[in-house]
């Protein structure tokens, strides 16, 4: 394995940790939900081990996270819509907070949908 391909599993193995955490889920919980051994999770976090595909999407599922979260700073994209379309500032922030508090913020994000939407609905009919 040369340093990138290490650098790329360590990476990716501390963000699974981080969404283990904010699971309140321990090794053993996440290693029971999947199916797998404590020490392979345990490999996973520190970069030791990969996954395959099917144990990703598994991992990613369990942990409630999207492949972006894993991956999204390890990917050289060039296009705009991609690099914007989550502010992964915010997402790390918002997956620290609890269930309520993240109902809060949908709820929130919904409203301000609706206003803006009138609000462009208002315009396009006062430009009539």
């Amino acid at each position: 394995m040369n340093e990138k391909e290490k650098s790329y599993r360590q990476k990716i193995g501390r963000k699974i940790k981080l969404a283990r955490a904010r699971n309140n889920y321990t090794q053993e919980i996440l290693a029971e939900k999947l199916q797998l051994s404590t020490r392979y999770i345990s490999q996973l976090e520190r970069g030791i081990a990969f996954g395959s595909a099917t144990t990703l999407v598994n991992l990613c599922n369990a942990l409630d996270i999207d492949t972006d979260f894993l991956f999204k700073e390890l990917v050289d994209c060039k296009i705009a819509e991609q690099s914007d379309a989550l502010d992964n500032e915010f997402y790390n922030n918002y997956m620290q907070l609890n269930f309520y508090n993240r109902k809060i913020i949908n709820t929130f994000v919904s409203d301000l949908l609706k206003l803006q939407g009138n609000y462009f609905e208002d315009k396009d009919m006062d430009a009539r």
